[in-house]
């Protein structure tokens, strides 16, 4: 077994030096991409994980469990994040992204902190490495830009990971409405403020995932952002009220805070047709049809699946890379969604009535 995984790892450093020297990892055409595509397909993908958080550690839990996958490893450069990712996984952990490279994969996904993707993704897509990323995927519209053009140059797959998509009440949300009139979006994204956050607000970490859903349903770009922000008790903003024009005319709105002392999570659709309500959280679906002048309409609850979101969106990365074909969430979209997020923070703010008083909240009682 030893001399085999020597075998295997001589192999890609070779492979890897060879397209170095020739430059072949810069100028891959698409028909070549295409035809590692097939060969994929026909054995078990080498897999890494850059980022060993609690998001990275979840990918490689998934990930050690799926058919035909080999988990090859984990990165991260905090001693401890690997100690954890190791008793939770049993996999193996690099404190260096050239440490993974030098086992041979062929594709990582990247939970490593935002302001890192840039680099990270580039040093994955230099090597020919097939590449998921976390959302949002870059600190700003012009490395995500890079990330995608790089990607698109060297015929890598490129995906962003905006795991609500694959939420089974969310899909079947989609369903529900597939070929309606929208009208209007409503989305509650809310919950209590986490230890673990400290560079960005509630719209990058939050409300980016339900800008995603807003375009994804209604299949158009936003056009119009119009956006009330607060900082009542963090440095960064903690609540945000977002409201939207799509292309097509859907209005929608968003409400995320950190304020919450519970997690809730829901969506609405309004369409010519019917009314959809969704719990993201308990993955109930219930749909509002027939509306009869008199006010009565009927009710139903729709069939939701089971599958855990992330284990779904792994799936469909790797299917992407094994056959070639595009990834559920291009890089394309994971920008756009990251720019609506970020005009959204760049809007100038309406002066409030009065100034917010500062501080912690008093919890009545």
């Amino acid at each position: 077994m030893t001399a085999v995984l020597e075998n295997r790892r001589g192999h890609y450093r070779r492979r890897n030096l060879l397209k170095v020297c020739l430059g072949v990892d810069k100028i891959m055409s698409s028909k070549g991409s295409a035809s590692d595509a097939k060969t994929d397909a026909k054995r078990g993908l080498r897999v890494g994980v850059v980022g060993a958080g609690v998001m990275g550690s979840n990918h490689a839990r998934v990930l050690a469990g799926l058919p035909d996958v080999t988990l090859v490893g984990i990165v991260d450069p905090l001693p401890e994040h690997r100690a954890r990712a190791i008793a939770l996984v049993g996999c193996r952990a690099f404190a260096d992204l050239e440490e993974l490279f030098d086992e041979g994969v062929d594709a990582i996904t990247i939970a490593a902190p935002t302001h890192l993707h840039h680099e990270i993704a580039l040093a994955c897509i230099t090597r020919n490495i097939h590449i998921l990323v976390e959302k949002p995927v870059a600190s700003t519209v012009e490395e995500g830009q890079d990330i995608v053009n790089a990607a698109r140059s060297a015929g890598v797959t490129l995906m962003v990971g905006h795991v609500e998509r694959f939420n089974p009440a969310v899909a079947a949300i989609k369903q529900a409405i597939a070929g309606e009139d929208i009208l209007s979006i409503g989305i509650t994204r809310v919950g209590p403020f986490p230890p673990r956050m400290s560079n960005v607000g509630v719209v990058i970490d939050l409300a980016v995932h339900d800008i995603d859903l807003i375009r994804w349903f209604t299949e158009s770009d936003i056009v119009e952002v119009q956006p009330q922000l607060s900082s009542a008790v963090a440095e960064r903003e903690d609540i945000a009220l977002l409201q939207f024009r799509t292309a097509s005319g859907v209005l929608a709105h968003i409400n995320t805070n950190w304020l919450t002392p519970f997690k809730a999570r829901s969506v609405t659709v309004a369409t010519r047709g019917k009314y959809v309500m969704g719990d993201l959280l308990t993955r109930q679906v219930t749909e509002c049809f027939g509306f009869k002048p008199d006010g009565s309409y009927s009710m139903r609850h729709l069939p939701v699946g089971h599958d855990e979101p992330l284990r779904a969106e792994l799936i469909a990365f790797l299917d992407a890379v094994r056959t070639g074909n595009l990834p559920a969430v291009s890089g394309d979209e994971g920008v756009a969604s990251l720019e609506i997020a970020i005009r959204c923070l760049e809007q100038p703010a309406k002066p409030a009535a009065s100034a917010a008083r500062k501080g912690p909240r008093r919890i009545a009682g």
